[in-house]
C-alpha cells in the first residue's frame, strides 16, 4: 500500500486532500446536480442537459428531496422517466406502495397498503407519497429520496426505491414507501419530477451519483 501524501507539511495550510487509488470509494455519493423549485410545474434531469449525468457513469442514482412544498393543498409529488432525452416521459411501471402514519392530535395512526398509488404496467406519473396528499401550509412539505438502479442498462428493467416523510392536509405525519420498475431494456435518460396538480411551489431536489466497488 502506497503512502498518501498531503500537499504541504501544514494541516493549517491545506488546500487540496488527496483520494486513494480509484477516486472516492466505493459507495460514495457525488454531487451532480441541484434543482431549486419556484412555482415550477416540473423539475427535469436530462442526462448532457445543464450538467445533468445519467448515464453508465454511476451505476446508482439517488434523488433527494428537501422540504418540497405544494402550491396546491392535498396534492401528490409525482415522477416518470424518459428513454429520449426528455421528449417524452411515459415508461411502464409496475409498483407498490404502503405508509405509516400517525395524526398531529394523537387521534389516530395506522400502517396500510395504499392501492390508489401502485400501478401495473401503467405509464402514468409515479405518486412518491402514499395516503393523504401533502398540504400546503406555509409550514408543510415534503422530504425524502429516490434511489434509481443502473438507469443505462440495456439488458435488465430499471428497478427504483423511494422513502419519503410529508406533513399532510390533514396534518397528519406520513412515512411512505414506494417501490417499483421501468419495464424497459432501453436505457432511462432523463427523470422528471411534478405535482398531481398544480405546482412545485418551492423546494430542491439533488441529485448524486453513487461509485460502484
Amino acid at each position: 500500500m502506497s503512502l498518501i501524501k498531503y500537499n504541504n507539511r501544514s494541516i493549517k495550510d491545506l488546500t487540496t486532500t488527496p483520494t486513494a487509488a480509484g477516486g472516492g470509494g466505493t459507495g460514495a455519493l457525488v454531487h451532480i446536480k441541484t434543482l431549486t423549485a419556484s412555482s415550477s410545474a416540473t423539475l427535469s434531469f436530462v442526462h448532457g442537459t445543464a450538467d445533468v449525468v445519467l448515464d453508465s457513469t454511476y451505476p446508482i442514482y439517488k434523488f433527494e428531496f428537501i422540504n418540497i412544498h405544494a402550491a396546491t393543498d392535498d396534492v401528490y409529488f409525482t415522477f416518470q422517466s424518459s428513454t429520449n432525452s426528455g421528449s417524452a416521459y411515459g415508461v411502464a411501471i409496475t409498483s407498490t406502495a404502503f405508509r405509516s402514519e400517525h395524526y398531529e392530535n394523537g387521534a389516530a395512526q395506522g400502517l396500510n397498503y395504499h392501492t390508489a398509488l401502485d400501478l401495473a404496467q401503467g405509464t402514468a406519473f409515479q405518486g412518491l407519497d402514499a395516503g393523504e396528499g401533502i398540504g400546503n401550509d406555509a409550514d408543510q412539505s415534503l422530504s425524502g429520496t429516490l434511489t434509481l438502479y443502473n438507469p443505462s442498462d440495456t439488458t435488465f428493467v430499471k428497478h427504483f426505491l423511494a422513502r419519503t416523510q410529508k406533513y399532510t392536509a390533514s396534518n397528519i405525519s406520513n412515512d411512505s414507501f414506494i417501490a417499483g420498475y421501468f419495464n424497459t431494456t432501453s436505457a432511462i435518460d432523463g427523470v422528471q419530477f411534478k405535482m398531481s396538480s398544480g405546482n412545485i411551489d418551492a423546494g430542491k431536489i439533488k441529485l448524486f451519483g453513487i461509485l460502484d466497488a
